[in-house]
C-alpha cells in the first residue's frame, strides 16, 4: 500500500480500471475453522479482530486523552491511524469477507481524514498492474519523475523531491505535500462536475463526520491536537513502510521489496512489509503472508533479484538523511512500439546503471 502521494503527472489515457464485482468469490486460502461456515459467505476472524482492536483502541485513547502525556498520545494515536490504513488496504483486496459492501462498512470511519476510500481503492488496484509498476505516469503510486518532466522543474522543486527521497524527508515533509497536492487535483475534478467524484466526496464527508463527531463532540479532544498528535504522524508512519517497497528495475519481479521486521511493525503493516509476497499473491490475507515467506524465501529472493532489507533500523541508518536514489525514473517511462503501435513500459536505451529494455511489457 502506498498513499496516492506521487507527484502528479499527465496520464496518457484515462481508461478506468475494471474492479472485481461486489461479492465476487475468491480462492479459499484459509485453514479449516478460520472462516464462518456459511455457504457463499466467508469471514476472516483475524482481520475482524484487528478491526475491533483498532476501533476499540482508538475509542479508549481518545476518550482518556486527558490522562495521557502528549508523547503517549503521539505513539498510540499515530500507531492506530497507520494501522487503520493497513486495514483499509486489506479491504481493498477483498478482506475480511467476500462481500464488498460489508468490507466497505467495516472501514467506513475514516480515521486519518484526508483520503476517500473509493479513490484509494481505484488507484491502488491500478497500481497492481505490475508490468507498469513504478512507471511515473501509469503507476498512480510511483514516486518517480519522468525525465522529460524533471527538466521542467525549478531548483526548489528538485530539492524538495530529493529531500523526499530521504527517510526523514519522507516522514516529515511528504504528508504535507501529499495531502495538499491531492486536494488540489481533486478540487479541479470536482469543479468539472464529475458525478461519481461528487458521490465519493459526499460519502467521505460522512465518514469524516463520524470520526470528528466522536473525537471532538464526545471525547472532547481538540481538533488541532487530533491533527498534530494522531493524523499527521499516522500518515507519516504509513510512509515508513512505503519508503522502499518499490524500485525501478528492468524485470517486473525485481521491483518489489521484502523488509523484515519484528512483531510490532509487522502487525502495524499487517505483514505488507513482505511486499513481494503480497504482489505475487494480492488476494492472500495478511496473516498468511509470513508462512509463504518462510516456506519460499529462496525462491522469492531469486524472483525479486535480492531486493531485501533486514530491518527498518537498517533503512534508517542508511537513508535517514541520504537520498535513496534519484527522483528521476532511470528507465525513462513509456513509448510506443515502432512496429505494432502498442504502448510499452520502460522502453529506453541502457543507462549508467545497466537498466535496459528487457523489462518492457506490451499492453
Amino acid at each position: 500500500m502506498s498513499l496516492v502521494c506521487h507527484t502528479p503527472q499527465p496520464r496518457r489515457d484515462e481508461a478506468k480500471l475494471t474492479t472485481p464485482a461486489r461479492g465476487a468469490s475468491r480462492k479459499a486460502a484459509a485453514k479449516p475453522g478460520s472462516a464462518l461456515a456459511k455457504p457463499g459467505f466467508t469471514l476472516e476472524w483475524p482481520t475482524l479482530a484487528v478491526a475491533a482492536a483498532i476501533y476499540g483502541g482508538f475509542g479508549l485513547v481518545t476518550w482518556y486523552h486527558a490522562a495521557l502525556p502528549w508523547w503517549g498520545e503521539l505513539l498510540l494515536g499515530s500507531y492506530l491511524i497507520a494501522w487503520h490504513a493497513s486495514l483499509q488496504h486489506e479491504a481493498v483486496h477483498g478482506h475480511p469477507t467476500n462481500r464488498g459492501w460489508l468490507n466497505r462498512l467495516i472501514v467506513l470511519p475514516n480515521l486519518w481524514l484526508w483520503l476517500p476510500y473509493e479513490i484509494y481503492r481505484d488507484t491502488h488496484l491500478r497500481h497492481h498492474r505490475d508490468h507498469w509498476l513504478t512507471d511515473p505516469v501509469e503507476d498512480p503510486e510511483s514516486y518517480y519523475i519522468a525525465p522529460a518532466r524533471w527538466t521542467l522543474l525549478g531548483g526548489v522543486q528538485r530539492a524538495l523531491l530529493r529531500a523526499r527521497n530521504t527517510l526523514i524527508g519522507r516522514l516529515l515533509l511528504n504528508p504535507f505535500f501529499c495531502v495538499i497536492g491531492f486536494y488540489r487535483r481533486e478540487a479541479q475534478r470536482l469543479l468539472q462536475g464529475e458525478p461519481r467524484r461528487l458521490r465519493i466526496w459526499a460519502l467521505h464527508g460522512f465518514a469524516v463526520a463520524l470520526v470528528l463527531g466522536w473525537v471532538i463532540a464526545v471525547a472532547g479532544l481538540p481538533l488541532w491536537q487530533f491533527l498534530l498528535l494522531y493524523v499527521y504522524p499516522g500518515i507519516a508512519l504509513a510512509h515508513l513502510r512505503s519508503f522502499l517497497e518499490h524500485r525501478a528495475h528492468p524485470e517486473v519481479g525485481g521491483r518489489t521489496a521484502i523488509v523484515e521486521t519484528g512483531p510490532l511493525l509487522s502487525l502495524l503493516f499487517l505483514n505488507n512489509n513482505l511486499h513481494a509476497v503480497h504482489h505475487a499473491q494480492p488476494r492472500l490475507p495478511w496473516y498468511r503472508l509470513p508462512a509463504v515467506w518462510r516456506r519460499d524465501r529462496a525462491a522469492i529472493l531469486a524472483a525479486n533479484h535480492g531486493y531485501h532489507l533486514p530491518s527498518y533500523g537498517e533503512i534508517l541508518r542508511r537513508w535517514a538523511f541520504t537520498p535513496k536514489e534519484s527522483p528521476v525514473h532511470p528507465l525513462g517511462g513509456v513509448e510506443r512500439d515502432s512496429r505494432s503501435g502498442a504502448r510499452v513500459a520502460f522502453a529506453v536505451e541502457p543507462d549508467a546503471n545497466g537498466m535496459d529494455r528487457h523489462g518492457r511489457a506490451a499492453v
